[in-house]
């Protein structure tokens, strides 16, 4: 065998061979803070991070209405709290409902989850961005639209037993901006009266 064909076929050889290490490399490797790359950061919104696709009245995956924050914060579910009003504490997710559901503890028991973003969607197929004409066209006589006890905003609420679906307005354009479920008692009181303490 001549020196060109020996280079050559080495060449190839050692080609393949980082093929194969560069193409099993990232997918296999783990940091060393022990999560996968696809499981954090902004990697995981860009390349494979797929959203809810429904909220309802019983909340979202794991996040069910009634929830404990203990039990959701002990299994990794929860990224950071921030109190609020009395015993209500704020949340943010982990996961590919990062940045999609937010929620609200109170007393220890989740009561709310919300979202601006598209999907999810009600199981009804309502979600944010739509107007609230589009909203009365999908839930006929099962919702209604209602303002505030300060007159000042309006909303379009759908009672589902003891819990409702609320779809508020947008600051800046008309239609919705935020999609909440929970308990009428902290959702829709809520948002006529203020914020619960």
């Amino acid at each position: 065998m001549n020196r060109p064909s020996i280079l050559l076929t080495t060449a190839a050889l050692a080609l393949s061979t980082l093929v194969a290490v560069t193409a099993a490399g990232p997918a296999a490797a783990t940091p060393l803070g022990g999560a996968p790359a696809s499981a954090r950061g902004p990697l995981a919104t860009a390349v494979g991070h797929s959203h809810p696709q429904v909220l309802s009245v019983g909340g979202a995956g794991v996040y069910r209405i009634g929830a404990s924050l203990a039990a959701l914060t002990a299994a990794g579910r929860i990224d950071w709290t921030a109190p609020g009003c009395g015993t209500v504490v704020h949340a943010g997710v982990t996961g590919s409902w990062a940045g999609v559901l937010l929620l609200a503890f109170r007393d220890g028991r989740l009561v709310e989850v919300g979202t601006a973003t598209a999907p999810p969607q009600s199981p009804a197929g309502a979600q944010v961005g739509m107007s609230f004409a589009e909203l009365e066209a999908i839930y006929g006589a099962r919702g209604s639209l209602i303002r505030n006890d300060a007159g000042n905003a309006e909303a379009y609420l759908v009672r589902v037993g003891s819990r409702v679906e609320l779809f508020t307005g947008h600051p800046i354009r008309p239609g919705v901006g935020y999609f909440q479920v929970g308990p009428a008692t902290f959702v829709e009181r809520n948002f006529r009266q203020g914020p619960a303490c």
